[in-house]
């Protein structure tokens, strides 16, 4: 729930605040506010003729550390990120010892350059009048998103940091991407406030928000930005005698990384062919399962140490075509009697053929199913951003083909069809202006 999200932020910014990550927020900005000295008195060791050691301290000249901002970031954002780091100090001393030199008193003692409105805001609710306010700052629509995709093996990774350097160079909205641990994992990213926009399967999304499978409790603080493409389920082998999913029976599977959505796509689909009993501590029986990120599970293929492997993502998938270069690889096709077993026990997959030649040695079609790949954005992220951004990867995807090929198969109706998640404010407007209503909270 939203209550949920709200009590994980609170206990993140109040117990593992992470000073690095204040500090990587920092760089990215320009204006100013102090944060502490650089330099000072240092104490030495001096040895006199006769051997003894005294303390003699060394006089020095010291200048201010300062955290700088752009003058078009919004007042709201640099007021939550001043706030974020003088309410937080205990937290922030606990990750590193300069947090203890904090000061707002000294932070609010700059001259020489105007504070930017967001700090200047702060400053002055504790007590502390700035110097100088920079006029016209704070006006402005730019963000900083930091963006969860997935293994660097894998298309969420390749694809989202096309987005992320796309929408960075050409709108107000600047995007970092973020090598990720799979859907799952990003959904929790999201609700932790570690992240505000995130790749996540079509099925898992849903499981997130309304609190099934591994998710214990609903996920609400998230909405949906638009979906961009299907997502195969490749399962890949080196063994030219498995040659069904029945095959894998007492074999060496991987089934994903842990706390992916890949491990639920391997329940559903060893399960439909009776394959899928987990113990008490959810250990498959009947397989012996891994549990390893898309390029771990090459690696394995291709050093024998693995039978097959799950593998869930747009196809060309990176791990399988290098894999395919090096050694004779097999996908392994669904028959349609399971597919529709799989399909009328949850609305989430969708029947797909990856054509053949898409891998090195791929003969043939293979039929398989498929989710969608989905775009999320934290509630709180702004509506002018999220728009940008939707506007940004639609807009251009005709011209961006080249740089990833994903984007051909993009289009505006496919990104409007998710039901199962509401969408953000910001992507329905965009969606709207192009015809398509969407459901919004």
């Amino acid at each position: 729930s939203s209550d949920l999200c709200k009590r994980k932020i609170s206990k993140r910014r109040e117990s593992t605040m992470k000073f690095n990550k204040i500090v990587a927020l920092a760089l990215a900005l320009v204006m100013v506010f102090a944060l502490c000295a650089c330099g000072g008195g240092n104490t030495d060791t001096k040895t006199d003729d006769t051997g003894s050691a005294s303390k003699v301290d060394t006089n020095t000249v010291s200048v201010g550390a300062i955290v700088i901002a752009r003058d078009d970031v919004p007042t709201d954002e640099i007021y939550a990120f001043v706030s974020t780091i003088f309410d937080n100090l205990d937290a922030i001393t606990a990750q590193h010892a300069k947090g203890a030199e904090l000061s707002i008193e000294a932070a609010a003692s700059v001259k020489g350059v105007p504070y930017h409105p967001g700090a200047a805001k702060y400053f002055e609710e504790k007590g502390f009048k700035v110097d100088a306010v920079k006029e016209g700052a704070g006006n402005g629509t730019a963000s900083a998103l930091s963006f969860g995709t997935g293994g660097e093996s894998g298309t969420y990774y390749a694809f989202g940091s096309v987005i992320a350097q796309h929408a960075t160079n050409n709108t107000d909205v600047s995007v970092t991407g973020l090598v990720g641990n799979g859907s799952k994992s990003n959904v929790e990213e999201l609700a932790d406030g570690n992240a505000e926009l995130a790749f996540c399967q079509s099925d898992v999304m849903a499981y997130a928000y309304n609190g099934t499978n591994l998710f214990e409790s609903p996920i609400d603080c998230f909405s949906t930005v638009a979906a961009l493409y299907m997502e195969d389920v490749q399962i890949v082998t080196t063994d030219p005698s498995i040659k069904t999913v029945a095959d894998l029976a007492g074999k060496n599977v991987s089934v994903g990384a842990a706390g992916s959505g890949v491990y639920f796509n391997a329940v559903d689909i060893l399960s439909a062919y009776g394959l899928g009993d987990l113990d008490a501590d959810g250990k498959f029986t009947k397989i012996n399962a891994t549990y390893q990120s898309f390029g771990d599970s090459a690696d394995s293929l291709k050093d024998g140490k693995i039978d097959a492997a799950f593998i869930v993502a747009g196809a060309p998938t990176t791990a399988i075509m290098d894999l395919s270069t090096t050694k004779a690889a097999y996908l392994v096709s669904l028959d349609d009697a399971h597919i529709d077993e799989l399909l009328a026990a949850s609305p989430y997959y969708t029947k797909h053929v990856i054509p053949a030649g898409t891998y090195n040695g791929q003969d043939e079609d293979v039929t398989t199913v498929a989710v969608g790949a989905v775009i999320l954005a934290r509630d709180d992220v702004s509506e002018d951003a999220i728009y940008a951004l939707t506007a940004d990867i639609f807009d251009n995807a005709p011209d961006l083909i080249s740089s990833h090929a994903k984007y051909g198969e993009l289009s505006t109706e496919f990104g409007a069809s998710i039901t199962s998640v509401p969408y953000h404010p910001g992507a329905a407007k965009y969606f709207a202006e192009k015809g398509f209503d969407v459901a919004t909270k």
